[in-house]
C-alpha cells in the first residue's frame, strides 16, 4: 500500500505505521473505533476556507470541533467557514473521508490543535479512505512545516 501521503512521508525519512482498517463510514469516530484507538488520539483532517481563494488543512483531535470564529480570529480574516466537498478535493487530491496533509496536490498551510503534542502518537490520514497511520505528532508538524495553534474548541 503507497498512497501519495505515504510516498510523501518517506522521501522525507519520517517514521510511522500504517494500520488499515474496514471503512464503512467516514469520519474519526468510526475510524477509531475499527482501529480500536482513543478518538482524541485519532486526528481530523479539515480543508478550511479563509476567503479570498486561501486555504487551510486544520488537524483537530477526533472528539473536539474547530471554533471557526476564533479561527478566522487568529487569521485575521473576516470570518472561516468549512470547504465544501468538491473543493477540498480538489485542492487536495484526496477523497474526503481519506484527506491527508501530506503530499496534497496543493501546498496548504497546516495548523494543528496544540492539544495533540501531549501525546506520543497519533493516528492520522494516509490519504486513501480505511489506511492510518500511527505517528508522532511532532513529525506531523515537521513533515508539512505546520504550525500550533491552541485552537478554540466548541
Amino acid at each position: 500500500m503507497a498512497t501519495q501521503a505515504i510516498t510523501f512521508l518517506n522521501q522525507k525519512g519520517i517514521h510511522f505505521e500504517v494500520i488499515e482498517y474496514e471503512h464503512k463510514e467516514k469520519g474519526a469516530v468510526f475510524a477509531a473505533e475499527a482501529m480500536g484507538l482513543p478518538l482524541e488520539r485519532t486526528i481530523k483532517t479539515l480543508v478550511v476556507d479563509l476567503g479570498r481563494k486561501r486555504y487551510i488543512i486544520v488537524l483537530m483531535p477526533g472528539d473536539k470541533n474547530v471554533d471557526l470564529k476564533s479561527l478566522a480570529r487568529a487569521y485575521s480574516v473576516q470570518r472561516a467557514a468549512m470547504a465544501d466537498t468538491s473543493t477540498a478535493e480538489r485542492l487536495t487530491g484526496y477523497l474526503v473521508g481519506g484527506i491527508s496533509p501530506f503530499g496534497t496536490k496543493q501546498n496548504l498551510p497546516v495548523v494543528m490543535e496544540a492539544g495533540l503534542l501531549k501525546f506520543d502518537k497519533v493516528a492520522i490520514n494516509a490519504g486513501e479512505r480505511g489506511v492510518m497511520l500511527i505517528m508522532d505528532p511532532k513529525d506531523i508538524l515537521l513533515a508539512v512545516n505546520g504550525d500550533v495553534l491552541g485552537i478554540p474548541q466548541n
